[in-house]
């Protein structure tokens, strides 16, 4: 607190929580990633709206950079704090403001909790549709930074189809408020929709108005192990024509294993080269009818080996856990991540050509999949192994991500598919978006973030 700069913000905000304990300092300073060693100035902790504005106007007066921060969940360093800046932690901004039956809208505070927002939108006999693994540690406002998809957009999408309104605190230190809950508005550019997926690079999300609609009808889970990479879109494809899927998730043994070895059940009795979870809609007699018909054909095709489906809520509980588990299975190999996508389309020929590369050029390296095969995203974990040193692992990596974005552009797909650009796909933004795309992403940071205050360094360099 002895920094002349942090006594100028106390004296402006004396009931602001501020901490500088180096415990403190590490654990806000980083996200799930785990390449840069945190070295933020302070930890901010607003509890309204106006600390969060005046917040940004010291950090203006002062030239101090603000790394937004939430649940710290992402895996493209958006929430590193690595070079003194402020770190802007929203978790005390955690409340539920209002909820609308007519509208069907939940207004948040942008610190709140996936699942506590899950939890307070079933109190009203509704579902916020989004979800994915780290729903009981990641936050709304992170979730709206980087248009977060996860295990559900096949039925559901992504993020940004689920805001109706946001409230904003921009790099200039003004607030306002975008779209306001309007189903139509056609009054103009759609700021909300810039801000969602702006990484924090524009305006720091603290209020969100969420979209909300009915439980889904019963469903079912099933597992199906397939022999071989390439029919996994002929089964995709004969499920989806058959039923209402909720999701289509793709892993491989490999992966399988790291699960069992954290402590899943071991499903099959067999063990095959890779797997699939899928939910879909089980309402009547008809739908499970057809759930088996579809396994049938794709068994008499020999595109599925074995396969088992739940009966019970706890069977399907462990059935999903297979693949939700992967993450923190294979946390402790520090394990550089790739997160892409294309369109669905292409997904067969960039899965061929992807396995390939991969297979050249990591021979030695033990390489995680898994998937959202629905939606075109795939996620590959490649783990590090325990006699390379932390620099010669990530520079072998980058490499072949090189590689990687190169194949992205030729099928037309994108570098990150739900978690941001960061500070790790930093350098393969080319790969997704043209010069000229980028310069005009420049310019409209200039227009909301004048001093670039606003996470510096991340999406791309100032």
């Amino acid at each position: 607190m002895t920094d002349p700069r942090l006594a100028d913000l106390r004296q402006t905000l004396p009931d602001l929580r501020l901490k500088t304990d180096p415990a403190d300092l590490e654990h806000y300073g980083r996200d799930w990633t785990r390449r840069w060693t945190p070295a933020p100035l302070a930890i901010a902790l607003p509890a309204t709206v106006e600390e969060v504005q005046a917040i940004v106007r010291w950090a203006n007066r002062h030239r101090v950079a603000i790394v937004p921060s939430g649940g710290r969940t992402g895996l493209s360093g958006g929430a590193v704090a690595a070079n003194g800046e402020l770190v802007l932690s929203l978790e005390r901004m955690n409340r539920v403001l209002g909820f609308d039956p007519v509208d069907r809208t939940l207004a948040v505070q942008a610190g709140m909790v996936l699942e506590a927002v899950h939890n307070a939108a079933r109190e009203h006999g509704l579902v916020y549709p989004v979800d994915f693994g780290a729903r009981g540690s990641c936050t709304i406002g992170g979730n709206i930074a980087t248009n977060a998809g996860g295990i559900r957009v096949i039925r559901y999408g992504n993020t940004r189809e689920w805001i109706a309104g946001l409230t904003v605190v921009t790099g200039a230190g003004e607030v306002l408020e975008f779209n306001r809950g309007l189903v139509k508005n056609s009054s103009g550019y759609d700021f909300r929709q810039l801000m969602v997926g702006s990484e924090g690079t524009l305006g720091i999300v603290v209020e969100a108005i969420l979209r909300l609609t009915d439980p889904p009808p019963p469903s079912n889970v099933m597992l199906l192990a397939l022999p071989s990479f390439e029919v996994l879109m002929q089964v995709f494809a004969e499920f989806r024509g058959r039923l209402r899927l909720e999701a289509f998730e793709f892993f491989t043994d490999c992966a399988l294993r790291h699960v069992l070895a954290h402590g899943a059940q071991k499903p099959l009795d067999g063990e095959y080269p890779y797997y699939v979870v899928t939910e879909f809609a089980s309402d009547d007699e008809a739908t499970e009818v057809a759930a088996m018909a579809a396994f049938e054909h794709c068994m008499e095709q020999g595109w599925v080996a074995d396969g088992a489906i739940s009966q019970s809520d706890a069977q399907a509980a462990q059935i999903w856990r297979l693949r939700e588990g992967i993450t923190e299975a294979v946390a402790r190999y520090k394990p550089y991540k790739n997160d892409v996508s294309v369109r669905i389309s292409a997904m067969p020929a960039f899965l061929a050509e992807t396995q390939a590369l991969l297979g050249q050029a990591y021979p030695h390296f033990e390489v995680v999949w898994f998937g959202h095969i629905g939606d075109g995203n795939l996620h590959i974990n490649v783990l590090k192994p325990d006699d390379t040193s932390d620099a010669d692992f990530v520079a072998q990596c980058e490499h072949v991500t090189k590689l990687l974005a190169q194949a992205l552009k030729a099928h037309g797909g994108s570098i990150s598919a739900e978690h941001g650009i960061g500070l790790v796909k930093k350098p393969y933004l080319d790969s997704t978006r043209n010069d000229a795309e980028v310069e005009l992403m420049r310019g409209v940071r200039r227009v909301f973030d004048p001093d670039g205050i606003l996470n510096p360094g991340k999406l791309f360099d100032p």
